[in-house]
């Protein structure tokens, strides 16, 4: 069942890393196309006829669900009696719920087809509902290999715990398709506590699927990137109608105040950054598209998008919806007992994609700022650790509701496709990777980068041709096989060399020599021009020499430390020459990437999406 869900303040507001609002975001701010003027579908989701809302005095209880900007007699320039959010009675909630309504038909300029249900629940009796999950053993140990082929989580970690902790107590509320309702978890004996815009949210998902019905099978992603995808064009809807709704607020409607408190959170983000990150993608880079739809072709646009949604995040990022990708040419060829999970994924197979791979390679840098990731400059290996983080926050355009995020670089901008086959042989673990790309070009900076990342785990030494080893003392131990033919590579994993060509017959790489070392010489790379962690510090790790920008081998200060500006969205900004937020060099400051807080309360719902989908 499809869920989409909203993190409480307490658990979200746990971290500054809020922007992760998966599922609707919680902010307040005008955002910059606040106007209401484009046309809209009634009826049929493809009708492009504009559907003005009605006046005040139009607006009669039993005037049915024709009007636009009329719920149950309330006009959507009313307001209500109270003038907080916190500790709502049954009758308040009611009354939110219904001007919320009106004010989501004006902005979006179509009416509801029916009432939406709002409901509460207590925690306990959420976490009692939702207690272990549905995932079996098989899409457990499945799942654990393709989060460790992106190098998010190690080989000693469960990455369905790290899901799980991520999300912890955090869901707020959900709008389930299935039912047709909106649930609120609020604390044990308390009254709900709700923030307009995150209803206003929700409320556009009860639209979405009274028009477009999101139990249809093209509303699941079958892969984690058909997935986030998908989400590009839902959630992105639900944040583009949000920010006009906030702007009202700001501008000329009266609209009640959330309640400050985050319910007993606080402190800062302890989860995995690698995953939050991943699961964020769809609401700053879907809003941003569905935002240039609606420039370009009005709600129709949105509309038609609606019914033939993303098929991947590429067409997301970088908003081109006619992004061309290529069929992934592969066969099981292994040998020696190893066997794929025919019936997970497709066939065996998960798609990372191109949001979650650049993810993969920045968070090689993210330990500059978040505990449990790394220092390593693997992105851009002539910048150092922090000036590879701020990448992911330099961006061409924002939102006023939450921070926006970059997941387009050129390690990663060529991506035509993958399918990332985890294999099992006993209780050995491995995998293959195969990836497409538009270019030969494309395909080497993929190999390149892939190949420092794992000098960067390993000891340096990589040689092209030869399998290379990381040691037990790494989070990901073992041997990888990376080999490029034209637009495609190939990475290949198991626990030993042997491993690897017992996977991949035909993969043309010698075994390590029989002292451990790489290649034929035993070298540890020389002078490192393949990005290992070599003597001269090209692949811009911290060797004391500080060439790549750090300082004194940190890696966490850049240029000449100077404090930098503030960033927009209120983050602490980073440190380093010029000073700015996403500057070319420098150490991130106190916060984490422009997260703030209010914004926090959208993410942690898509993770439950990446967690439970395909669980058989």
């Amino acid at each position: 069942m499809r869920r989409v869900l909203t993190p409480s303040t307490a658990a979200a507001v746990v971290a500054a890393f809020a922007v992760l609002c998966v599922a609707f975001s919680a902010g307040a701010a005008a955002a910059p196309d606040a106007g209401v003027s484009h046309a809209a579908s009634v009826g049929d989701p493809g009708a492009s006829e504009p559907v003005p809302s009605a006046s005040a005095d139009e607006c009669d209880a039993g005037d049915g669900t024709e009007l636009v900007g009329c719920w149950n007699g309330t006009h959507y320039e009313e307001s209500v009696d109270f003038e907080e959010t916190d500790g709502l009675n049954e009758t308040q909630l009611s009354a939110l719920t219904d001007l919320t309504m009106a004010r989501v038909e004006h902005v979006r300029q179509r009416p509801f087809k029916q009432d939406v249900p709002v409901e509460t629940v207590s925690r306990s009796e959420y976490a009692n509902d939702t207690a272990g999950g549905n995932q079996s053993e098989a899409y457990r140990r499945w799942n654990d290999q393709v989060w460790e082929a992106l190098f998010v989580v190690g080989d000693e970690e469960n990455a369905n715990d790290e899901i799980d902790s991520v999300l912890g107590g955090a869901v707020s509320g959900f709008y389930s398709p299935s039912e047709d309702r909106i649930v609120i978890v609020v604390p044990d004996g308390e009254s709900p506590d709700i923030d307009p815009s995150t209803l206003a949210h929700e409320l556009l998902h009860a639209m979405q699927d009274q028009y477009h019905d999101l139990t249809d099978p093209r509303y699941v992603g079958v892969t984690q990137d058909g997935d986030l995808a998908v989400d590009g064009i839902v959630e992105g809807e639900a944040v583009h109608v949000e920010e006009r709704y906030d702007a009202r607020c700001a501008d000329n409607w009266t609209c009640v105040e959330p309640s400050e408190s985050d319910g007993g959170g606080g402190g800062g983000f302890s989860g995995n950054i690698g995953i939050l990150q991943t699961v964020l993608q769809p609401y700053g880079d879907g809003a941003l598209y569905v935002r240039e739809l609606v420039d370009e072709g009005g709600w129709a646009a949105v509309n038609e998008t609606m019914n033939d949604p993303p098929a991947s995040t590429a067409e997301v990022i970088h908003r081109t919806p006619d992004y061309e990708t290529t069929e992934v040419a592969f066969e099981d060829a292994a040998t020696g007992g190893w066997e794929t999970y025919a019936d997970q994924g497709v066939d065996g197979a998960e798609t990372a994609g191109e949001a979650s791979m650049f993810v993969m390679f920045w968070y090689q840098s993210a330990g500059v700022q978040f505990d449990g990731a790394y220092e390593y400059s693997v992105l851009d290996p002539d910048r150092s650790p922090g000036a590879n983080y701020n990448t992911h926050l330099q961006t061409d355009a924002t939102l006023q509701t939450r921070g926006t995020y970059n997941y387009a670089h050129p390690v990663t901008d060529g991506w035509a496709g993958d399918e990332l086959y985890p294999y099992r042989n006993g209780d050995r673990d491995g995998y293959v990777w195969a990836t497409e790309w538009q270019t030969e070009a494309d395909a080497a900076e993929f190999r390149d980068a892939y190949v420092r990342m794992l000098n960067a785990h390993g000891d340096g030494g990589h040689e092209e041709g030869t399998v290379y080893a990381i040691g037990d003392g790494s989070d990901f131990p073992g041997a990888y096989g990376v080999e490029r033919d034209g637009t495609s590579v190939t990475v290949i994993h198991a626990p030993s060399p042997e491993g690897v060509l017992e996977l991949r017959p035909d993969a043309d790489l010698a075994l390590p020599d029989a002292d451990g070392t790489d290649g034929a010489d035993g070298s540890d790379g020389g002078d490192d021009t393949d990005g290992s962690d070599g003597g001269d510090d090209t692949d811009g790790s911290d060797d004391g020499d500080d060439t790549d920008g750090s300082d004194d081998g940190t890696g966490t200060d850049g240029g000449d430390g100077e404090s930098g500006s503030d960033g927009e969205d209120g983050s602490a900004g980073t440190d380093g020459d010029d000073g700015e937020n996403g500057s070319d060099d420098g150490s991130t400051g106190g916060s984490a990437p422009g997260f703030g807080v209010a914004a926090a309360l959208v993410a942690l719902a898509a993770v439950l999406g990446l967690s439970a989908r395909r669980s058989s």
